[in-house]
């Protein structure tokens, strides 16, 4: 009798950890990729935001691969709050985007917040369609490259810089000395080819809307309002994110409210982690200044 009933006891408990195990793999599986619960079927939509200047594009870029090899995802909306930012880092956020919609078959959409200015505009551009607020200040079209010569501050400090290169554009864009005319004839090639570029991708982008004369006169660097933007069919219409979150789903057939899915949160370092780890890199990123602000020369596509 005792034996029986350890062994009806071994069963039940057996049964009850096999269900058990069964409702955390349902979980999971639910869970995996989406930062939230949507359930396991299709007809998703993924929201991935673009915020604050383009410095990187990695982490972007991660989260949009990731979206576009899940084959649950139907659509990507892309939420941007950004003025722009780095030339290259901008140009890899739209080829991503280009990815998503050639190879894997997304639909991209872009909803802009406050601000989808150059890098952003140019990013904008590589989706299937761009919609944003009345308000929205965008536009943007042009390069620019600056930085701070602190010379005559060295020369009040009676501080003496001394410069060996290889070549005599090497250091081209110095902080401590002028630039010479013929630097400059230089620099303004450069910034001329990133302009080509970039109406290049907004021709590309409006082909069926505008032609690349049109773009051009629209590219003297001057943003617009969302209004005049439409106006202007730099975009293709106005709404806010919930107005382009119900676009997005219609556009790829999702009927009724769709299952929104995010990237998880990146998880919080602890003192712990600080305290024992021998890499410092994350400390000494690109987002710690470690010189003066515009002692570096940079190109961007960047609305100041």
């Amino acid at each position: 009798m005792k034996r029986f009933n350890l062994t009806t006891v071994l069963i039940i408990a057996g049964f009850s950890f096999v269900f058990f195990v069964a409702i955390i793999v349902v979980a999971a599986l639910a869970l995996s990729g989406s930062g939230g619960f949507g359930g396991l079927g299709g007809g998703r939509i993924a929201v991935v935001y673009l915020e604050g200047v383009i410095f990187d594009s990695k982490t972007i870029n991660e989260q949009l691969k990731m979206y576009g090899e899940d084959s649950r995802v139907s659509a990507i909306l892309l939420r941007m709050d950004t003025p722009g930012g780095g030339v290259a880092a901008s140009q890899e956020i739209a080829d991503q985007v280009k990815w998503l919609r050639k190879e894997k078959g997304k639909k991209v959409v872009i909803s802009m917040g406050s601000v989808g200015a150059s890098g952003g505009y140019y990013v904008a551009c590589a989706a299937d369609k761009i919609y944003a607020n009345a308000g929205t200040v965008t536009g943007s079209i042009g390069v620019i490259a600056e930085w701070v010569n602190y010379g005559s501050l060295l020369k009040w400090a009676q501080l003496q810089p001394e410069v060996i290169k290889s070549g005599e554009m090497k250091d081209v864009g110095s902080p401590t000395r002028e630039i010479t005319p013929k630097e400059r004839e230089y620099l303004q090639h450069l910034i001329n080819q990133m302009f080509e570029q970039f109406v290049s991708a907004v021709a590309d982008g409006r082909k069926d809307l505008l032609t690349r004369e049109q773009v051009k006169q629209l590219a003297d660097g001057r943003v617009y309002t969302g209004e005049e933007a439409l106006q202007a069919k730099l975009i293709d219409g106005l709404g806010n994110y919930d107005a382009v979150l119900k676009a997005t789903a219609e556009l790829v057939g999702i009927k009724g409210e769709p299952q929104v899915v995010t990237p998880p949160k990146p998880r919080r370092g602890s003192l712990l982690d600080l305290l024992t780890s021998t890499d410092l890199s994350g400390m000494l990123s690109g987002k710690t200044p470690l010189q003066p602000p515009g002692a570096t020369l940079q190109f961007e596509y960047l609305w100041k």
